[in-house]
């Protein structure tokens, strides 16, 4: 009997579809065919849209770009007369230049970057790609270690540094950048802020461009390891010659670091506060207003690409060479006498609650080098020796 019931209850489920499928069909055949909406309808091209920027307000390239437009078209010729980028058809290498400074200066995603220039994902995949592929052959030409074959003006020219540092090529400092990472690769890169990061390293003249950088390392690591890597792979001091570091890297001959335990940074030596009493605080005076300098390059650096300052979603081989695309345009944005000072009150152009919080950089030196413990001895004689030599010529001119 039940048997029996099921298959009636079948065979009324098999009439209800024959009599709704038909129906449904006739429903679906009265609607409108779907159309499709076609995405890129604005009247101007990508090209166009370009060529309106760079012909446009000085501001808009700025903002866009981070560049003047002088020196955005300079920059592309080069790429293009090089043969490190060549046109396409239906894409200059201008627009491909573009794709990349929007992306850097906006950390613009690809859906952003499709929108503002009216190319396929995959087109504009495909240039930003190309361009992070010459990012070390631009980084091997324009971000070069000092070749000092004179003392830098800025010490010749000024009795507090001359002739005390006339050996003195440069700064150095670490600098965290964030990273995105996958779960299972994320320990090394967790900073002892707790975020994602890599440790960089950075050197640069007096005038404030980049002469190296070391990127990739994980977050963890101390940024005198750092510079022992950099070290073992390329970074060079000149015999006789130093830069300038802060408490976060060993004393040695190579880098000299301020005095522990004496007022260093220059808001203690401000309006108000004393003039140094001995030739430790005189020498951590000095030695802080040069060292400013890759402080004051670093700030420049993240201030024109914030991107510095934000997760990204690029493979991690490419956002270690997003520092280094940074400083590469950085240098050539100075050689070319781009202006800095409007990026003053500019507000940054990616919003700063999406901002990462990172160290800044090592305070004090772990002692976890042992090429450079060793040679801390050295380093405290030559320090002592500019220090003392400093001391007695500021008393001999203010007694």
């Amino acid at each position: 009997m039940d048997a029996l019931a099921k298959k009636r209850r079948d065979d009324d489920d098999d009439e209800i579809m024959l009599f709704l499928l038909p129906a449904l069909y006739l429903l679906g055949s009265t609607r409108e065919p779907r159309q499709k909406i076609p995405r890129h309808t604005s009247r101007l091209s990508g090209k166009e849209r370009l060529e309106e920027v760079l012909n446009g307000h000085v501001k808009d390239c700025c903002v866009a770009f981070r560049m003047e437009p002088n020196i955005f078209r300079a920059i592309a010729t080069y790429l293009r007369d090089e043969h490190l980028l060549r046109d396409t058809r239906g894409i200059r290498v201008e627009e491909q230049f573009a794709f990349f400074m929007y992306m850097l200066s906006h950390n613009a995603s690809y859906e952003d970057m499709q929108y503002q220039f009216k190319h396929s994902g995959e087109t504009i995949h495909r240039h930003i790609k190309s361009i992070f592929n010459i990012i070390q052959n631009l980084t091997c030409k324009f971000v070069k270690p000092i070749v000092a074959t004179e003392t830098h003006w800025k010490i010749s020219t000024d009795p507090r540094f001359f002739p005390y540092f006339k050996n003195c090529l440069g700064a150095i400092d670490g600098t965290h950048i964030p990273i995105t990472i996958s779960q299972d690769k994320q320990a090394p890169y967790r900073n002892r802020k707790g975020t994602l990061s890599q440790n960089i390293m950075l050197a640069c003249d007096f005038d404030l461009n980049f002469t190296f950088i070391s990127s990739g390392w994980e977050g963890s690591a101390t940024d005198a390891r750092v510079l022992r890597s950099a070290l073992l792979h390329g970074f060079r001091v000149p015999e006789g010659k130093f830069f300038l570091v802060d408490g976060g890297y060993a004393n040695t001959p190579s880098f000299i670091a301020p005095y522990r335990g004496v007022r260093y940074h220059l808001k203690e030596f401000g309006h108000g506060h004393q003039r140094p009493r001995n030739y430790k605080e005189l020498f951590n005076h000095r030695h802080a207003v040069l060292r400013n300098h890759i402080e004051r390059a670093i700030g420049v650096l993240k201030k024109r690409f914030p991107i510095l300052k934000v997760g990204t979603l690029h493979p991690i081989k490419n956002q270690v060479k997003i520092p280094a695309a940074a400083v590469v345009f950085h240098n050539l944005i100075r050689m070319h006498n781009g202006d800095e000072g409007w990026l003053t009150n500019q507000p940054d152009n990616i919003l700063p609650s999406s901002f990462i919080d990172v160290p800044e950089g090592d305070n004090t030196y772990n002692n976890d080098v042992p090429s450079f413990s060793s040679q801390i001895e050295n380093g405290n004689s030559q320090r002592d020796a500019i220090a003392l030599s400093m001391w007695a010529d500021y008393t001999h001119n203010h007694s």
